[in-house]
C-alpha cells in the first residue's frame, strides 16, 4: 500500500518532469496538497515529509485542524481554493496564506475591508467560470478585465493571478490556454489550474500552482 508520503513524492517527481518537458524552470510549479476532508493526522506524514503548501476548500473546517498544525509545524503556507461567502471573510484572510476564490464585487470588497482591518495581505487569485457553468463559481471569462481592474484600482487589491476549474467532460487544455491567455492580457503572472487527473497538462501551460488532494491522500470516504 502506497503511503501518502510515498505519493507526495511520486507526485512531485511526475511535477519536476512534466516542468521539463514544458521547458520550464525546475520548482516553477507550487503544489498544494489538497486535505479538504482529511484528517489532521492524515496530514501529519506529508507535514512529516517537508511540505509546507496545503489547501482546503472550506474555512470552518480550515479553523478547525490548521491552527494547532501551523504552530507545531513553522512555514506552512495555506491556500483556501473553494468558495469564500463574505461573512466568512475575517476568518479567511486571518487563516489563510492564499484566497484562489475571488470571484465577485461582494467577496472581494470584503476582503479588501479585512485586509486593512488584520494588516495582512494574503495573496489573491481571481476565479474564472471558464466552461460558464451555471452551478460553478467564478467569475464570466468577458467579465474579467473588468472584474480584475476593479479588484486592483478601486479596491488596492494585489492579485497575484487567476484560477479556473474545468468542466468536467471538456478538455482541460482548451480551457487552461484560455485562462493562461487571458492571465498575459492582464500581466498577471499566477496561474492556479490543475488537479490530481489533469496537473501535467496543466503544468504545459504553465501552471504556478497545481492542487493535488486524491492522488495524495487516496480516495475520500
Amino acid at each position: 500500500m502506497t503511503t501518502a508520503a510515498q505519493a507526495l513524492s511520486s507526485i512531485k517527481s511526475r511535477i519536476a518532469a512534466a516542468e521539463l518537458a514544458a521547458k520550464r524552470p525546475a520548482g516553477s510549479t507550487n503544489l498544494i496538497a489538497v486535505t479538504k476532508t482529511y484528517a489532521a493526522a492524515d496530514i501529519l506524514p506529508v507535514l512529516d515529509a517537508g511540505h509546507r503548501q496545503f489547501g482546503e476548500n472550506r474555512v470552518q473546517e480550515a479553523q478547525g485542524k490548521w491552527p494547532d498544525l501551523k504552530a507545531r509545524f513553522p512555514g506552512i503556507e495555506l491556500h483556501l481554493i473553494g468558495p469564500l461567502q463574505s461573512n466568512k471573510a475575517q476568518l479567511a484572510v486571518a487563516l489563510f496564506d492564499c484566497i484562489h476564490t475571488v470571484d465577485r464585487p461582494k467577496i472581494a470588497q470584503a476582503i479588501a475591508a479585512e485586509c486593512v482591518k488584520q494588516g495582512r495581505k494574503p495573496h489573491l487569485f481571481v476565479q474564472v467560470n471558464t466552461g460558464e457553468e451555471v452551478q460553478k463559481a467564478g467569475i464570466a471569462p468577458r467579465e474579467t478585465a473588468a472584474f480584475v481592474a476593479m479588484c486592483r484600482d478601486q479596491l488596492k487589491l494585489e492579485i497575484a493571478g487567476l484560477m479556473c476549474i474545468p468542466p468536467v467532460e471538456e478538455e482541460a487544455a482548451v480551457h487552461f490556454a484560455f485562462l493562461a491567455k487571458q492571465a498575459k492580457e492582464f500581466g498577471l503572472t499566477g496561474l492556479s489550474m490543475g488537479m490530481s487527473a489533469d496537473f501535467e497538462t496543466a503544468i504545459a501551460f504553465g501552471a504556478t500552482h497545481v492542487r493535488v488532494g486524491s492522488a495524495i491522500f487516496g480516495a475520500r470516504g
